[in-house]
C-alpha cells in the first residue's frame, strides 16, 4: 500500500500556477551557452597559466577556468575577463626576491573540503620559501574526492612533501645541505595526528598507501609537521577566493609587490 497525496500536490502547485513552468527552450541562462571560441578561451587562458610563473596572486583563479578548456561556457569567458581587469589594475606585481644568508626550507600546505560544487572534489594548493623567499607554489583540483576535511588536507601534506624532498635534493646538488627536519606547516590538527600517530591509521584506510608517504619521511627526519592557525595559513589563496583583507595580508606574508603601486 503507498500512501502519497499526489492530489495535493498537483492541486498547490495548480494554485500557484507553477504545475507547467517548465523552462521554454531557448530561455536557459544565457551565461550558460557555449563560448562561440573555444580556440580563443584555451590560447588566452595558456598565457595566464604563462603568467602565474611569477604571480602566485593569479594561481587559484587561472586554474579554476582552465578546467573548462574543452567546452568553455559564456560564464567561464567572463571569469577570464575578470581575470584581465584585475591584471590591468597591477601589471607590475610580482615575487620579490630579497638578500638572505639564510637556506632554511619551510612549507605551508593548505586544501578546501568538496570546494568543486559538480564533482565535489577538493582544491590543494601550497607554497615553500628558501630562506625567507617564496620559489614555488601551486593550486591544483585533487584527483579523487575525499570522505573528510582531514583527508583532503592529508593529500595536500602529501603533495607538499614531495615538493619539499625535491627541494631538499635540489640544494644538495647545489652543495647546500641540511640535516634539519624542514618545516610543514597545517591549519588541520587532525591531518597532523594521522601522519605522526599510527593509532590513527585504522581509520584512514580509504585513503592511498602512497599518501602514507608523509608519514615515512616524518620518520626519516626529513618533514616535521607544525600547526598553524587558518588566519596565518599563507597557502590559503591557493584553495579558495577569500577576502580583499585576507588576500592583502597574505600577499605581504608572501612578499608580493607592485613597482606600478609602491
Amino acid at each position: 500500500m503507498l500512501l502519497h497525496k499526489s492530489l495535493g500536490c498537483n492541486a498547490a502547485l495548480s494554485f500557484q500556477g507553477t504545475l507547467d513552468a517548465l523552462i521554454p527552450k531557448g530561455q536557459e541562462d544565457p551565461l550558460d551557452r557555449p563560448f562561440e571560441d573555444p580556440a580563443q578561451y584555451r590560447r588566452l587562458v595558456g598565457k595566464l597559466i604563462y603568467l602565474t610563473i611569477t604571480r602566485p596572486d593569479l594561481c587559484f583563479a587561472v586554474n579554476q577556468v582552465s578546467q573548462h578548456m574543452k567546452e568553455p561556457s559564456v560564464h567561464h569567458w567572463n571569469m577570464v575577463e575578470r581575470i584581465l581587469r584585475y591584471i590591468k589594475g597591477s601589471p607590475g606585481q610580482g615575487v620579490w626576491m630579497g638578500k638572505n644568508d639564510s637556506t632554511e626550507i619551510v612549507g605551508y600546505c593548505d586544501a578546501d573540503y568538496a570546494g568543486d560544487t559538480m564533482d565535489r572534489r577538493s582544491t590543494t594548493g601550497y607554497c615553500t620559501f628558501i630562506g625567507g623567499n617564496l620559489v614555488t607554489w601551486k593550486s591544483k583540483k585533487q584527483k579523487v574526492v575525499s570522505c573528510s576535511s582531514a583527508e583532503s588536507e592529508y593529500r595536500a601534506m602529501k603533495k607538499l612533501t614531495n615538493e619539499l624532498v625535491w627541494l631538499k635534493a635540489l640544494l644538495k646538488d647545489l652543495g647546500i645541505e641540511s640535516k634539519s627536519p624542514i618545516t610543514m606547516h597545517c591549519d588541520n590538527q587532525a591531518a597532523i595526528h594521522i601522519a605522526t600517530n599510527s593509532v590513527f591509521h585504522e581509520r584512514t584506510k580509504h585513503i592511498e598507501v602512497d599518501c602514507h608517504k608523509v608519514r615515512e619521511k616524518i620518520i626519516e627526519g626529513v618533514i616535521l609537521p607544525c600547526y598553524t592557525r587558518s588566519e596565518d595559513q599563507l597557502a590559503d589563496i591557493f584553495t579558495k577566493a577569500t577576502s580583499l583583507k585576507i588576500c592583502n595580508h597574505i600577499y605581504s606574508k608572501l612578499g608580493l609587490v607592485d613597482l606600478t603601486h609602491p
